[in-house]
Order: structure tokens, then C-alpha cells, then sequence
């Protein structure tokens, strides 16, 4: 009547009974931790945040008006994330030096892009009425997102 098939039958229920506990109990944890991600996304996307993305031929000026643009911000009272330098672009091109006899020797040309990014929370109005009447060197291109 007690032989070890009893037993053995009721291992192998209670294991089974085990094993759904535990895989519902990940699944809860999955779920409160996707909860918990969107909740701190919410907060995240409350803050007013301005991203500057400043391009450059010349790592010098771009330096420069990152510099201002960095200086100006934090004078007006807005936290500010950066210079993050980005990757550089390089564009290679070569060319023929003769059109016609010398066509083996050839010229190389390296075009290089900088790129900076930098980021401004939380700004205020004064923040954005400065970025707005910045004076940059020439040779800058500024893109600023809100």
C-alpha cells in the first residue's frame, strides 16, 4: 500500500506543483519590472529637455562653440550634459593626377566631419532666448531639438 510508487507519484506531482509556482512567480517579477521601466520613462519624459547637435570642418571651432554654447547655458541656470563628442565622418576621394599618359598616380582628399552633442535640462526661458541669440564662429552648423 506504501510502496515506493506512492511516494514516487507524489514526488513527481509536488515537483510539477513547484515548478508552475516558480514560473509564475518570474513571470510577476517580468511584469513589475516592465511597470517599474515605463514608470521611470514617464518621469524621464516630464523633464523639458533641449539636444544641440553642433557639426564642424575644424575641431578648434567647434570646441569654441561648444564652449559658448555650454557657458551660456549654465549661466542662465539650466543643467547641462556635454560636449559628447560623436563619430567623425571622413570622406576620402580620390582623383587622377593626369587625364590621359599618368594614370596609375593618383591624389587622395580626406574630408572630416566633427560632431559634438550636448544636452541642456531642464531649460528656462532665459536658457532658450540665449541659444537663440548665440553668435558662433563661422564653419558651424547648429541643429537644436526640444
Amino acid at each position: 500500500m506504501w510502496g515506493i510508487n506512492y511516494f514516487n507519484s507524489n514526488i513527481k506531482q509536488n515537483c510539477k506543483v513547484v515548478v508552475k509556482l516558480i514560473k509564475l512567480f518570474k513571470l510577476n517579477t517580468v511584469v513589475e519590472e516592465k511597470n517599474n521601466k515605463q514608470d521611470n520613462k514617464d518621469k524621464e519624459d516630464s523633464k523639458q529637455k533641449i539636444r544641440i547637435k553642433i557639426r564642424a570642418y575644424d575641431h578648434k571651432i567647434i570646441d569654441q562653440a561648444a564652449k559658448t554654447i555650454i557657458d551660456g547655458a549654465q549661466r542662465s541656470g539650466a543643467q547641462v550634459f556635454g560636449p559628447i563628442p560623436l563619430p567623425t565622418a571622413k570622406k576620402k576621394y580620390t582623383v587622377n593626377k593626369s587625364t590621359f599618359v599618368h594614370k596609375a598616380s593618383k591624389d587622395q582628399f580626406e574630408m572630416r566631419v566633427y560632431k559634438r552633442l550636448i544636452d541642456i535640462i531642464e531649460p528656462t526661458a532665459k536658457t532658450v532666448e540665449l541659444l537663440t541669440s548665440l553668435s558662433l564662429p563661422a564653419g558651424v552648423d547648429v541643429e537644436i531639438r526640444m
